[in-house]
């Protein structure tokens, strides 16, 4: 069933629900990361961490939402689901039970770099095919990007 059409020619509309549907992937797994990260850091900068976490969590089920309904707005359904989020994410395994607030860093750190290096993929694959999912791909990065620096800035 095809509710909405897409302005989009078919070579464009692929190329594009492909990136959203992947950037959809991405972020509903980083904030599974970060919330589960959240829930077991352990050590002496705890409290910032676990806060620090929950704005990671906020802004990747922000844009989550912000790529699905463009997806949608374009005539793609969308597909969060567990086994979809599963089988297509680009970040690594979290370490089961509790994790140092160092570790936990890291973690994130590393976590933060797999999304970006695919949102930037998708920055570019879209400029051509569609501007304004492009620009999505743009501002969502950069909000990446500012997590990822403070992150990092934990590490030093």
């Amino acid at each position: 069933m095809n509710v909405v059409k897409s302005p989009l020619s078919d070579n464009d509309l692929k190329t594009v629900s492909e990136a959203l549907q992947g950037a959809l992937v991405d972020l509903v797994d980083l904030s599974l990361v970060a919330k589960q990260v959240h829930w077991n850091v352990v050590g002496a900068r705890f409290r910032s961490i676990h806060l620090q976490l929950d704005e990671v969590v906020d802004s990747a089920r922000l844009h989550s939402d912000t790529v699905a309904e463009r997806a949608s707005a374009l005539g793609v359904s969308p597909d969060g689901r567990a086994s979809t989020v599963a089988d297509g994410s680009g970040i690594g395994a979290v370490p089961e039970g509790w994790i140092k607030d160092t570790d936990a860093v890291r973690t994130l750190v590393a976590a933060l770099g797999a999304v970006i290096t695919r949102m930037r993929e998708r920055v570019a694959a879209t400029g051509d095919a569609d501007p304004v999912s492009q620009d999505i791909f743009i501002s969502v990065t950069a909000d990446l990007e500012k997590h990822h620096w403070m992150f990092q800035a934990e590490n030093v």
